[in-house]
């Protein structure tokens, strides 16, 4: 895909300026400008704070927690032994 040349340009210019009208587009070119420049400090203020918690842990990047530890794998049964059927684990068979 190419990059916009002159006259595409100038098509969505005209088409900006019919939409909203000349008197509302400086107002949204410097709303849009106000909001990038709150974005770009914000985004400053982020990186900034991050850099002064890991200065304040004493490392420079953040460590991960180490996994967490999985349950001991169950072992099949020894050969004799019976399991019992699905769903039926823990009931107590009372029919004589």
């Amino acid at each position: 895909m190419g990059s916009l040349g002159g006259w595409e340009i100038v098509i969505i210019i005209g088409v900006l300026v019919l939409l909203f009208g000349a008197k509302k587009l400086p107002d949204m070119a410097r709303s849009v400008g106000q909001s990038a420049r709150v974005f770009k400090g914000e985004m400053k203020g982020m990186k900034s704070d991050d850099e002064a918690e890991a200065k304040a842990k004493g490392t420079s990047q953040a460590t991960p927690p180490p996994p967490a530890q999985l349950p001991p794998p169950s072992t099949p049964p020894q050969a004799g032994e019976s399991t019992p059927a699905p769903g039926t684990q823990g009931r107590t068979d009372t029919t004589a």
